[in-house]
């Protein structure tokens, strides 16, 4: 039996590789690690024309196989036949942003001396006309010597032609390509600037205006204030467009849990619905809201271009650090998910650069964290504004974003210069362009994150919720006595308050600490849970957590719970990650260590300063 054909899929990074990958393969595909490394392998099956099936590979991006990172280092060796367990490619599909012909040529050229069959997908040609380019394939063909095939991945166009050339590439492989394209990198790159201007027929005077935004949106000084000021601004939306939908949630889990106690007789199943799926998951859905209006704006900035240019923007705060800005798309991805964040350190080079972001990435405010802030800051923070359209309450949420963000870059300063000393590595990325978000891929992935959030909310903090409500509800309290005193939970509680009590922690926000380690949104369920137990039946239809916050906690202890939330270590999901990706629990249990103390130490200031202030 003839072994089953390879293709490979290379290019720089926004090539549009995964598109094209997704385009010819469809559902026949698998994904899993490289043997030895955590870089992901996605494998595919191509039909080609015949009917003859093709296992196609799609390789990490890569600006040379000079490798710089652990991605650049698996392309690398894959496509030199050098990696242990995967068979070297019968083709190589060479994938180039039509929009971007200079820089994706460079890369192009390193390809080409590999002498092996290849064929070119001049990828994205719709947006290259778009933006006012008219290319000649043929043009660009006879300056490579290998088949170009113009695509546009996300429309299935140039599909079957793409495939047919794949089907005969194998026919046009050049044998002295070797010594034709074995020059230095200042050739390559003149060659890349002929070749790009061969190929170009014509163009408009839209590229010149983009690069005129980009001189405003990329300057030194004005950038960063227009960056800051757009966070700003997402921060404010976040309170004031999710309010009214998020009153209407609870409203209507409230409206729910009274239906119940008025239709059900007393007992256990309705303790069970209404203290701990209603009062306890509940509490959490009802900031679904705030979630989607966050990850809204940050789709919009993803989609856009804009996301790129804040990336370069960071790189002179990340240099002051000893960071690179490499580092910042990993640590914005964190804002979302640690897990994701810390996943996407493959892609730094420097070993000591990687360590460092692993390592400050939970100190970023993921999306778990946002339903305790909200709670807290709607329960203890007055609604009022502090000037024209500015929100006290939107303020107060911008403001513990930030202390995230320098308590991550002050403690990557202390990392570079002791643990993970080493030298800032340099940082080149590609510019995407800019263009208008498409409502179709808003919807779907607002839809994916809010149905992440919502199967968190009925997995994860549903079980752990309902193991609490049980360790609540029992042993039964004696008549006059708290059932919070009585439980088992109680006996939890009496063990750690101890240890939290000098910062200002009550008991019900030490239990809740432990439940939260599983995911952060389970400190508001566990709260909710904790009050709802003592409650009486008219109480838990008519109030919520954060009336119970608001009429239980003083201002410096809610300030020290949002504190210590601001560095305290993320669920045992993402330490999990940590442990992956760092290859040992060194320093996992360093990290968790270090979060531990800080959360610590902060909240005890918070407290301790809030309450000399007399507030």
């Amino acid at each position: 039996m003839s072994r089953k054909r390879t293709a490979a899929l290379v290019g720089n990074p926004n090539a549009g590789k995964s598109a094209l990958f997704n385009a010819l393969t469809g559902a026949r595909q698998k994904i899993a690690n490289y043997p030895g490394v955590t870089v992901e392998r996605k494998a595919g099956r191509l039909i080609l024309p015949s009917g003859e099936p093709v296992e196609l590979i799609d390789l990490p991006g890569s600006y040379s196989f000079d490798a710089a990172s652990p991605d650049e280092e698996v392309t690398r060796k894959v496509v030199h036949g050098e990696f242990e367990g995967e068979a070297l490619p019968d083709v190589i599909v060479l994938v180039i942003d039509a929009a971007n012909l200079e820089q994706h040529l460079v890369f192009a050229q390193e390809v080409l001396e590999l002498g092996r069959p290849t064929v070119v997908a001049l990828n994205m040609i719709d947006l290259a006309e778009r933006d006012g380019l008219v290319l000649d394939p043929a043009a660009l063909s006879e300056a490579l010597g290998v088949p170009v095939i113009p695509t546009v991945a996300v429309r299935r166009k140039g599909l079957e032609d793409l495939s047919a050339a794949i089907a005969e590439a194998e026919t046009h492989a050049d044998e002295e390509a070797h010594k034709r394209w074995h020059i230095t990198l200042p050739e390559r790159r003149l060659g890349a600037k002929h070749m790009a201007r061969g190929a170009i027929l014509s163009q408009s005077a839209r590229h010149t205006i983009e690069n005129g935004v980009d001189r405003v949106l990329l300057n030194p000084w004005i950038g960063p204030v227009l960056m800051f000021g757009l966070l700003f601004v997402i921060f404010q939306a976040v309170f004031a467009w999710a309010t009214p939908f998020a009153d209407a949630l609870e409203g209507g889990v409230g409206a729910i849990s009274g239906l119940v106690i008025d239709t059900m007789p007393g007992g256990f199943f309705r303790d069970f619905l209404t203290e701990g799926v209603l009062a306890g998951v509940g509490a959490v859905v009802v900031f679904l809201p705030q979630i989607v209006i966050l990850f809204f704006f940050i789709l919009i900035m993803e989609a856009t271009g804009y996301m790129a240019r804040a990336a370069f923007l960071m790189d002179r705060l990340m240099a002051g650090v000893g960071l690179s800005g490499k580092s910042f798309i990993p640590l914005l991805s964190s804002f979302a998910c640690a897990i994701p964040g810390i996943m996407a350190t493959r892609s730094i080079p420097d070993a000591k650069d990687r360590l460092t972001t692993i390592l400050v990435a939970p100190l970023m405010t993921c999306s778990a964290r946002l339903p305790v802030y909200a709670v807290i800051i709607a329960a203890v923070i007055p609604q009022t504004t502090v000037g024209p359209g500015i929100g006290l309450q939107g303020l107060v949420l911008f403001a513990l974003y930030i202390a995230g963000i320098v308590g991550a870059m002050v403690v990557a300063l202390v990392l570079r210069n002791s643990v993970a000393k080493g030298a800032a590595s340099g940082f080149i990325m590609e510019m995407p362009r800019y263009q208008l978000p498409r409502i179709k891929d808003l919807a779907i992935g607002l839809w994916q994150r809010a149905w992440v959030f919502l199967r968190r909310a009925g997995t994860i903090i549903f079980m752990v919720t309902i193991a609490l409500w049980l360790m609540l509800s029992f042993p039964k309290a004696e008549p006059g006595e708290s059932q919070m005193d009585a439980s088992f939970a109680g006996m939890v509680a009496d063990g750690i308050h101890p240890i939290l009590a000098p910062i200002g922690f009550n008991r019900e926000m030490s239990l809740a600490l432990v439940p939260a380690m599983a995911a952060r949104e389970v400190a508001v369920s566990a709260l909710a849970t904790t009050y709802a137990v003592d409650a009486d039946d008219e109480d838990l239809a008519a109030e919520g957590v954060t009336d119970r916050i608001a009429a239980l906690w003083s201002l410096p202890t809610a300030l020290a719970f949002l504190a210590w939330f601001v560095f305290a270590p993320q669920c045992i999901s993402t330490i999990a990650v940590a442990r992956r990706e760092t290859n040992g629990w060194k320093w996992p249990a360093f990290m968790v260590g270090y979060l531990f103390a800080l959360a610590y130490v902060f909240a005890g200031l918070t407290f301790w300063i809030a309450t000399a202030a007399g507030l």
